[in-house]
């Protein structure tokens, strides 16, 4: 019987798609799994990855096509990570073949490989010594370059940079590739092997976090390091990156949650580490990510550092894997194949047997529970490195009290006084623009957006009216068209009219904004962030983007202007992020010699939350969320999956919905319960109406025994012009 080809073709499907091998090869001997294949689909050509050769197929061979051509030498995609992704696949139940395709970076899902690779060299194990070469003094040089590179103790390859100064050096290599002695990789942009900086010495609890990490070489172990700000986790990620890295001839996987706090963490590992640092995130140009993307592959890579993105990147020699900052939600992907980075490196890790490191001052109460259960290991770093003391935490109650750009009086003496003995204020407000809302002062009719159910944000610099759901914008009108009153009025605090006002109450002091709109241009934050720790700005001005991995030792206070806006939300994990993010931003604070303070502006100065937060930190709310989240069969103590639905009109997305409920009521469902539809929180957004279907199950098992049928069934539904589903496995936003 003739066998076949097994590959996963980017479409909508959820299945792979069966093929006969190449013309001329019938046994697929060339063929490996992970090997990216040019095939046939329908009317066009698609780039697929092989799964499986020489299986036996399904349906009658003679209806299969052929594999048109196969456009690796090797295999793009490493075994244990091709288990990873057909693991996710199945776990998400979305189709195979994008999943793959996100995998995959933009320069692999073309025929051609985009960017022209950075090229690197090294001796191949046939290589003779350069005394074999008299008569080829260039070639000798370059062995003998490359023999003392190996000797060095790092690696053991010159890129062209260290090449560059042995004349006429070209011709010479590659005489001596063809006579085998050295071979070509592929090394990342920029990222030769950095210093050997002293790293601080371990305090007592760092050192047994260190230890912990590293006994646990060549296995599969999940830690959370537990460490709260300032406590410094980076250390520990460091030295123990050092040991299983350099001792053990490995690689280390870093994620970080932002791009903006990409640039800070490669300078400081590259500083730190004797080996080359790569960089892998969504922002990077094409060819830059995919050398990046080869040079892990390859090995030439020995720590790669990237956001959720870059828990796909190949690793020749895994070591260790480090997600830091694992509570922050930018772990899971919203679009597209919604998969969460941080539970993927878990599974990874299980794969590869390496040991996970899960990194957080305010850990996600998931992570809690698998410390709780058993599955994780907790490492607690309870003081703050170099002495360094926790800041105060004051609740200011602002109710009745005249704001100036939503600053009250009290904050801005601390403020006042901070300037005073030259040292730096930071203050926070989760929302960029100028004011969040403009309203007419005669009928109170605030302008809205018209795709969205959500108000428009002044942007006073520009002059612009802005949806931050859609991004539709306007100018600003003359007058209000509800009752053509000209008195239109802007309401609340964003970071400009923070930032306004800050300037007219201190015309002497230097003030940096940081948001979305001041760090639009690559590499802004980092100069910004740089301005700030070289003492370039008295005064901070922000958005969350100052609240993630930043220090800033000279920040003696900071101050949160509107604590209460989370506190609103009809999401369950609300109270989570603003506990986690009031933590976070507190901890700017007093991380250098001088002491901290946080003045945290609220109306509510009562909540149960803001209390357990200012009297006894982040565990003894994570201690109260977890018991509530328990007695009503929330995460982590149920499983959720969200089908949600989109369309022109409300009656087409809501009647999908009622057909997919009407599926799930057919189906076997043992502990599966079926919730809703109903409206999203923001129904229309974008001038479409969303709708959703939540299930929930306290068995995973059960859960997704029975999503298996349902979702096939669904898929099968013929589904309305216009009407676009989705389904999300453990959301994080209910919305």
């Amino acid at each position: 019987m003739a066998r076949v080809v097994r590959v996963a073709v980017p479409n909508p499907l959820r299945r792979w798609f069966e093929y006969l091998p190449p013309a001329g090869d019938p046994g697929t001997s060339r063929l490996r799994p992970g090997m990216r294949v040019k095939v046939p689909f329908g009317g066009s050509v698609r780039i697929g990855v092989v799964l499986e050769t020489g299986a036996e197929p399904e349906i009658d061979p003679g209806k299969l096509r052929r594999v048109a051509e196969c456009l690796d030498e090797e295999p793009s995609i490493p075994p244990p990570l091709l288990r990873l992704l057909t693991w996710a696949a199945s776990y998400y139940h979305h189709p195979i073949g994008e999943v793959f395709r996100t995998a995959l970076p933009a320069g692999l899902r073309r025929a051609r490989r985009e960017g022209p690779a950075a090229r690197a060299w090294r001796l191949t194990e046939s290589a003779a010594t350069s005394g074999s070469l008299p008569r080829a003094p260039r070639q000798a040089a370059l062995v003998a370059a490359l023999e003392n590179a190996a000797r060095e103790g790092g690696e053991p390859w010159l890129d062209e940079a260290r090449l560059a100064s042995i004349p006429n050096w070209r011709p010479a290599m590659r005489a001596l590739a063809r006579k085998g002695w050295v071979e070509p990789l592929v090394v990342a942009p920029a990222q030769a092997a950095g210093g050997a900086a002293q790293l601080a010495a371990p305090n007592e609890s760092q050192a047994q976090a260190i230890e912990a990490i590293a006994s646990a070489a060549g296995t599969f172990q999940a830690f959370l390091l537990d460490g709260v700000t300032g406590s410094g986790k980076t250390e520990v990620y460091l030295t123990a990156i050092d040991r299983l890295v350099r001792d053990e001839g490995g690689q280390a996987l870093v994620l970080v949650p932002e791009i903006g706090l990409t640039p800070q963490l490669v300078a400081r590992f590259r500083e730190a580490l004797p080996f080359p640092v790569s960089v892998m995130h969504s922002g990077m140009a094409a060819g830059e990510r995919l050398r990046s993307w080869e040079a892990a592959r390859t090995g030439a890579s020995r720590v790669v550092i990237g956001t959720r993105s870059a828990m796909f990147a190949p690793l020749a020699r895994p070591a260790l894997i480090v997600v830091d900052e694992e509570h922050d939600s930018s772990y899971k992907q919203q679009e597209g194949f919604r998969y969460s980075a941080r539970d993927l490196a878990l599974m990874r890790g299980s794969i590869e047997r390496v040991p996970v490191v899960l990194g957080s001052a305010t850990p996600s109460l998931e992570s809690i529970h698998l410390v709780a259960a058993g599955r994780c290991r907790r490492l607690r770093l309870a003081e703050r490195a170099r002495g360094a003391r926790m800041p105060r935490i004051l609740l200011h109650d602002v109710r009745g009290q005249p704001l100036a750009a939503g600053l009250s009086e009290r904050l801005l003496e601390a403020i006042d006084e901070r300037l005073q003995r030259r040292e730096q204020a930071l203050l926070f407000v989760n929302r960029r623009g100028f004011a969040p809302v403009v309203l007419c002062h005669d009928c109170g009719e605030a302008i809205e957006c018209r795709d969205c159910d959500s108000r428009l944000v002044l942007h006073r610099a520009d002059r612009r009216l802005r949806c931050h759901h859609c991004g539709a914008e306007r100018g600003i009108p003359v007058g209000c068209a509800a009752c053509g009153s000209s008195e239109l009025v802007s309401v609340g605090s964003g970071t400009q009219r923070l930032a306004e006002g800050l300037a007219e109450r201190f015309p002497s002091a230097r003030l940096l904004r940081v948001d979305r709109d001041s760090t639009r241009r690559r590499g802004s934050l980092d100069r910004i962030v740089r301005a700030a720790r070289e003492g370039s700005a008295d005064i901070l001005v922000g958005t969350q983007m100052l609240a993630k991995g930043h220090d800033f030792p000279r920040v003696t206070l900071v101050g949160i202007v509107d604590a209460d806006a989370g506190l609103l939300s009809p999401d369950f994990r609300a109270p989570e992020r603003v506990a986690q993010l009031v933590t976070q931003v507190a901890g700017r604070a007093g991380r250098g010699t001088l002491a901290g303070e946080v003045i945290v502006q609220t109306r509510r100065p009562r909540h149960p939350l803001l209390i357990a937060l200012a009297s006894d930190g982040y565990p003894a709310f994570a201690a109260e969320a977890l018991a509530e989240r328990e007695e009503v069969r929330l995460p982590p103590f149920a499983r959720l999956v969200l089908l949600r639905a989109e369309a022109p009109a409300r009656a087409t997305s809501a009647g999908f919905l009622a057909t997919a409920r009407e599926i799930a009521v057919e189906l076997p469902r043992p502990g599966v319960e079926v919730m809703g539809p109903v409206p999203s929180p923001m129904e229309r957004q974008g001038g479409r109406y969303r709708a959703q279907l939540l299930l929930r199950s306290a068995s995973r098992s059960q859960l997704h025994a029975f999503l298996r049928p349902w979702v096939e069934r669904i898929a099968a539904v013929r589904t309305p012009a216009g009407l676009r589903w989705s389904l999300d496995v453990d959301p994080i936003e209910l919305g």
